[in-house]
């Protein structure tokens, strides 16, 4: 029997992996170099660690469901419930002293999210978001009224700064903001401190959390060229990217669409 929602001793777990880990990221944070990997992204040694620390874990919380993570299997598991991890989504930050990092969780039943976790250490920040029930933020829910919707700003990351140099003299919708991470680029927009982001490259380890927290806070996702909706099982996602806008409303998106279709024009 397929089981959609974690119960209360998986949630009370899952809470203590991720305090586990957010304390070794930042004693380790300042205090350690990073290498290249085969794609010339950058990984540290607290990447590989806070991926087994989780993978090895989540093995425990949930033996029955499979797990995809950056730094380990990227082939989409054969199970109903599987889960997507991202455990360091900011490493050039983290490596470079920028304290603005997130670690990313998200839980996927029948091809979708149905709950995900993301935590900003440094700023002691835990999302939480659970499909048709809504996010918490520290245990406090959000309510969606609650978001400023005044913001001027637009978060890019830096792969689709190149939207500006195709368009020179045309002006861009909003102030321009790049924080380098995607997750939190995304969170930006479901929080309301940005009220769109364009993402050129992300793969679903990036965005698997954050999707989930756009949904239940009634933002708007429009993918750019492939959709990750029902991810077939044994699929490599390795180098499959999923560039998107999001934004607060589908008028925003409309804003924005002329802008990320520059993105993918061949």
């Amino acid at each position: 029997m397929k089981k959609n929602h974690l119960t209360i001793q998986q949630l009370k777990d899952l809470d203590s992996l991720f305090k586990l880990v957010s304390y070794r990221q930042l004693k380790d944070f300042g205090n350690i170099s990073a290498s290249n990997k085969s794609d010339g992204s950058l990984v540290t040694s607290c990447d590989l660690w806070s991926d087994r620390t989780i993978v090895e874990a989540l093995s425990k919380i949930a033996p029955d469901e499979g797990v995809l993570s950056e730094e380990g299997g990227k082939i989409v598991p054969n199970t109903n419930a599987y889960w997507i991890v991202d455990p360091l989504d900011g490493t050039t930050n983290f490596a470079a002293g920028i304290p603005y990092w997130s670690i990313s969780v998200a839980r996927f039943v029948d091809g979708n999210p149905q709950s995900s976790f993301l935590i900003i250490p440094t700023l002691k920040m835990k999302f939480i978001a659970i499909k048709g029930k809504g996010v918490w933020l520290n245990n406090k829910k959000i309510e969606v009224k609650e978001h400023n919707q005044r913001s001027e700003c637009v978060s890019l990351c830096s792969r689709s700064i190149k939207i500006l140099q195709k368009k020179p003299n045309s002006i861009f919708p909003g102030k321009i903001r790049l924080l380098g991470v995607s997750s939190l680029n995304l969170t930006s927009v479901a929080m309301g401190q940005t009220f769109g982001a364009i993402e050129s490259t992300p793969k679903i380890w990036d965005i698997a959390a954050a999707w989930l927290l756009l949904e239940e806070l009634n933002c708007t996702i429009e993918w750019l060229e492939t959709s990750p909706m029902h991810l077939a099982a044994e699929l490599d996602l390795k180098d499959i990217n999923f560039p998107l806008i999001a934004a607060w409303t589908k008028e925003k998106i409309k804003v924005l669409r002329p802008w990320g279709n520059l993105l993918i024009e061949k």
